[in-house]
């Protein structure tokens, strides 16, 4: 699990790293509990890099046409 060194809120390059590894084919729950932050946060990071999920994972839960 990545340890968090700032209170601000702010990434570090590793949760960067993790996020951008993780990402596409993880729930963003489970991220989040690995980089030990909010979902929404880990969502709205995501986003801000343009993140997406893949099409592999998401029909696997169920959300790919």
């Amino acid at each position: 699990m990545a340890k968090r060194k700032q209170k601000s809120g702010a990434w570090s390059k590793d949760e960067v790293k993790l996020l951008k590894k993780l990402f596409r084919s993880t729930s963003t729950a489970e991220v989040a509990k690995k980089l030990n932050r909010k979902a929404a946060s880990v969502q709205s990071k995501a986003t801000a890099l343009g993140l997406k999920k893949t099409k592999k994972y998401l029909k696997s839960i169920g959300r790919a046409k």
